[in-house]
């Protein structure tokens, strides 16, 4: 009787152990999911910024520094795998977007501009999906890290070499107040 109770323990361990970890492996696709949806809309940012500038330049060449910004944080975001410094550059690359924005308030032509509307009406839709794929992303970064840390799971977790996730987190600039000026 006891060789029999002990099968079944055995058994029921098990069946929890192989439970477990199709759970943690759904968990980890999801994260690399949410991931892959945040690399899709920063590639069609940096898609379009070029695109950007290549409008602005036309009507305003002489604002050389913020281009070359924009510029050089689209290139270097381009390089970053990790989501805690591809979010401090994705934030400086978001502040100079809106520099970049400006510019057309100097420039009635360019604010007239059909392609440099359309250019940032683009813009503007690819932040609102980043913002989404963002909490999603870290949503399924708080599952994972929530099963691969409870115990007795994480004694599954790390016998099979699952680990906690990275958060995609806000830089600093991201995170102080927007000011806002009015115009009288």
């Amino acid at each position: 009787m006891s060789g029999t109770l002990f099968a079944i323990v055995l058994l029921a361990l098990l069946a929890w152990a192989v439970w477990l970890f199709n759970r943690l492996v759904r968990l980890r696709n999801q994260v690399r999911t949410a991931w892959s949806d945040i690399d899709v809309q920063l590639t069609r940012r940096h898609d379009l910024v070029p695109q950007l500038v290549t409008t602005v330049r036309a009507y305003a060449d002489h604002e050389r520094a913020t281009l070359e910004a924009v510029t050089a944080l689209r290139q270097q975001a381009m390089a970053l795998t990790s989501p805690g410094r591809l979010g401090e550059v994705e934030g400086q690359l978001e502040q100079a977007l809106s520099r970049l924005f400006i510019l057309r308030e100097a420039y009635p032509e360019l604010r007239a501009s059909e392609n440099f509307e359309r250019l940032q009406r683009d813009l503007v839709d690819v932040e609102n999906h980043l913002q989404y794929a963002r909490r999603f992303y870290n949503g399924a970064v708080r599952d994972l890290n929530d099963a691969v840390q409870r115990f007795p799971d994480l004694i599954v977790a790390r016998a099979a070499g699952f680990g906690p996730a990275e958060f995609y987190q806000a830089g600093a600039g991201e995170r102080a107040a927007v000011a806002v000026e009015i115009d009288r």
